[in-house]
């Protein structure tokens, strides 16, 4: 097959990039703008766009989404698959800038969406959206379905564009009877994160633990997600991809791997034996108290279930931060 991985040198794109190498020609786009999101001058997803490099059956594409030449080159006469992982992933910066927010999400995700429809309509599209789309109406703390509403509810500015870009995948199999899985994703974490503190919380308590950089938690640390190893969304994506299904999944580490920030910092300490400084502020626009993937659906729909667990995850994150102090 043919694939192609938008975002290719994040997290997940660049997991995803490898991991289908083996057996698959693998075009990955990315505009490496990651670090220049988030205010920093370091590099960040430039070290695994080097890394892809040395992997055989990949090629790099640097281009945007959002750019019909660029897309049009990272697809050629067309592909098998398309991941979409790019994305703007911040919040505070969706409300500090909400056009570039919406341009990177939406339209980005609608560009790539039209050119794999005009070049190969049997193309299987995956989307990697977000929990964020269902904004404030996550109160209980028992896990979430996709049953759950998605309207008349505060979202910011990215959980509004990634709403948007979530329905424009179910339209496109809706419509014009593509191939499309939304995966409305939690906490994913793994090595290669480059976490900032606007995102990418878990690889940043590990970066912060273990580098002395002081944390600070936006409400009282109490607020709970699950948290799902980058390797076993992959391995839903591979199954997703054989199955022939159309769908919308959420997806997570489930009621087994939940902790709250403060609960994680302690995992930290019990491993590593830091603990960082820490500062409390305010609580942050429609961030969810408590989030829990619901992820009954999927597990029965591909057969999926998460192997890795917290402890084991982080023992692995842990281990590629301390050999790359240098680079974070």
């Amino acid at each position: 097959m043919k694939i192609l991985v938008t975002g290719g040198a994040g997290l997940v794109g660049s997991h995803c990039a490898e991991y289908f190498s083996h057996e698959n020609e693998v075009i990955v786009l990315d505009n490496l703008m990651r670090s220049k999101l988030f205010g920093s001058n370091k590099e960040s997803v430039e070290y695994n766009w080097r890394y892809l490099e040395k992997i055989g059956n990949i090629k790099l594409v640097k281009g945007d989404t959002r750019s019909t030449g660029d897309v049009e080159e990272a697809i050629g006469n067309g592909v098998d698959v398309v991941i979409h992982c790019a994305g703007q992933p911040g919040v505070q910066y969706s409300i500090d800038d909400p056009i570039e927010d919406f341009s990177i999400n939406t339209f980005g995700t609608l560009s790539v969406l039209e050119a794999t429809r005009i070049t190969n309509p049997n193309t299987i599209n995956i989307f990697c959206s977000t929990n964020k789309v269902y904004g404030e109406n996550v109160v209980e703390d028992k896990p979430v379905n996709e049953k759950k509403s998605i309207d008349h509810t505060g979202h910011t500015p990215y959980g509004a564009s990634k709403l948007a870009a979530d329905l424009y995948v179910q339209e496109y199999s809706h419509i014009y009877k593509m191939k499309t899985g939304v995966f409305r994703m939690s906490c994913t974490y793994g090595t290669r994160q480059f976490g900032f503190e606007d995102q990418g919380w878990v690889a940043w308590f590990v970066i912060a633990t273990l580098l002395g950089k002081p944390i600070t938690i936006y409400g009282d640390g109490t607020q709970v997600r699950d948290m799902l190893y980058v390797d076993d969304l992959v391995q839903a994506f591979d199954l997703f991809i054989k199955s022939g299904k159309s769908g919308v999944y959420n997806i997570g580490g489930g009621n087994e791997n939940t902790r709250s920030l403060l609960e994680y910092i302690e995992d930290l300490r019990v491993l590593t034996g830091k603990k960082p400084e820490l500062t409390f502020k305010d609580w942050r626009a429609s961030d969810q108290k408590v989030y829990i993937s619901d992820t009954r659906k999927v597990k029965k729909a591909l057969g999926w279930t998460p192997l890795i667990s917290v402890r084991h995850g982080t023992e692995k994150l842990i281990k590629w931060v301390e050999e790359n102090k240098e680079i974070l």
